[in-house]
C-alpha cells in the first residue's frame, strides 16, 4: 500500500514538474482571433496580445466602439484587423473569419468571448431571453470554432479559448438564461478539448467568477431593474469578491500559454464551485434562501429590459468607482 502511494506520489509530482517545465506558446506573430473584441475582456485580451506581439483579428456589433479599439490597437503599435459582425449569425461568423484570414493569415488562436449578461427573476423571463444567450454563449462559439478547426487540425497546431463563467458551473439565481447558455459552452468546450487533442489543437475553458471589466453598464435587467441592477453592480466591482479585468486577462492568456484545460478565476468562484461539488444539496438549499429573502420579487419593468447604465437611480455612484473607472477605460 505504502509503495502504491509512493509511485501515485511520485507519477503526480513527475507531471506538475512535466508541467511547469514545458516551453510556453508564444503569441509573437501569431493571427489571434477574438470575438467580442471592442470592449471589456475582449479588449483588455487585445491590448495584451498587442504588447506581445500577436497580429490581431478582432469584431464587435457596435461600429464605433470597434473603431475606437481598433485605433487604440494601432496606435499601440498592433496589426489589427476589425470588422463589425453579429456573431449569432453563423453566415456573418464565416464571412468575418475569411475576411480575418485574407487579413492575417491562417489562424493560430481562436478566444471564443462574445457574450451578453441578463439579470432578472424568472418570471420575467421567456424563451427569446434563452435562445439569445444560447445563440451568443454557445451556437457563436460552435460556429466560430468550426470556421478554424479543420485548419488547425490540418496544420496540427491551434488554441481555442472559450469564456464561459462560473456561472456555467453553477447556476445563480436571477442569471438562469446566461448560466443556460454558459453551462451548454462549458460542456461542449470540455468535451471538445478531447476530440481534437490528438490532432495538436488545444482547447481550455475558462471560467471566471466576477471581474472588474464594466460589464454592468451594458448588462441587461428586467423587473425591479433598478435593484436589480444594484446588487449585480455591487458585488461586481468589490474587491475580494472581484478581480481586475487585467489581471483576469493576464491568466487568461496564461492559461493559453499553457494548454490548460480549465480555468477558474478568483478564489470566490473556486470556493463556490468547491462546495456545490462537495455539498450539491446545500448549494441548492442556500441559492433557493438566497433568492427568496436577497433578491429582489418581479415587478418594475417587468419583461421589459434597461441597460445598466438606465438602471443607476438606487445605487450611489461611489459604490461602483471602481466597476465605473474600468467601464470607461475599458470602451464600456
Amino acid at each position: 500500500m505504502n509503495r502504491t502511494l509512493l509511485l501515485a506520489s511520485a507519477g503526480v509530482a513527475g507531471y506538475f514538474a512535466y508541467r511547469a517545465l514545458k516551453p510556453r506558446y508564444d503569441f509573437a506573430n501569431k493571427h489571434v482571433v477574438i470575438t467580442g473584441g471592442s470592449r471589456g475582456l475582449g479588449l483588455l485580451l487585445a491590448r495584451q496580445l498587442t504588447a506581445a506581439g500577436a497580429r490581431l483579428s478582432i469584431c464587435g456589433r457596435d461600429p464605433n466602439e470597434l473603431g475606437r479599439a481598433e485605433e487604440e490597437l494601432t496606435a499601440a503599435g498592433g496589426k489589427v484587423f476589425a470588422r463589425p459582425c453579429d456573431v449569432t449569425h453563423a453566415g456573418q461568423v464565416r464571412e468575418w473569419v475569411a475576411a480575418a484570414r485574407r487579413e492575417n493569415g491562417p489562424v493560430d488562436v481562436l478566444i471564443n468571448n462574445a457574450g451578453v449578461i441578463q439579470v432578472g427573476p424568472l418570471d420575467e423571463m421567456r424563451e427569446p431571453d434563452f435562445q439569445r444567450s444560447l445563440e451568443t454563449h454557445f451556437w457563436a462559439a460552435y460556429h466560430a470554432i468550426n470556421e478554424v478547426l479543420p485548419e488547425m487540425k490540418a496544420r496540427r497546431a491551434g488554441r481555442i479559448v472559450n469564456i464561459a463563467s462560473v456561472g456555467g458551473k453553477v447556476a445563480v439565481p436571477h442569471l438562469l438564461p446566461y448560466s443556460v447558455g454558459k453551462f451548454a459552452l462549458v460542456g461542449y468546450s470540455n468535451g471538445l478539448r478531447s476530440e481534437v487533442r490528438k490532432h495538436g489543437v488545444t482547447v481550455t475553458t475558462v471560467c471566471p467568477g466576477l471581474m472588474r471589466t464594466g460589464s454592468h453598464v451594458n448588462a441587461e435587467f428586467k423587473g425591479r431593474h433598478a435593484e436589480e441592477y444594484a446588487w449585480f453592480a455591487l458585488t461586481n466591482g468589490l474587491p475580494g469578491l472581484s478581480v481586475s479585468g487585467e489581471g483576469a486577462a493576464r491568466a487568461v492568456l496564461a492559461a493559453c500559454a499553457r494548454g490548460e484545460a480549465e480555468l477558474l478565476l478568483g478564489l470566490p468562484a473556486k470556493f463556490i464551485v468547491a462546495v456545490q461539488a462537495l455539498f450539491p444539496n446545500l448549494t441548492a438549499d442556500a441559492m433557493a434562501v438566497a433568492n427568496r429573502w436577497l433578491l429582489p420579487e418581479p415587478g418594475g419593468i417587468g419583461q421589459a429590459t434597461a441597460t445598466g447604465a438606465e438602471s443607476r437611480d438606487l445605487l450611489p455612484a461611489a459604490a461602483t468607482v471602481l466597476t465605473d473607472r474600468a467601464a470607461a477605460a475599458n470602451n464600456e
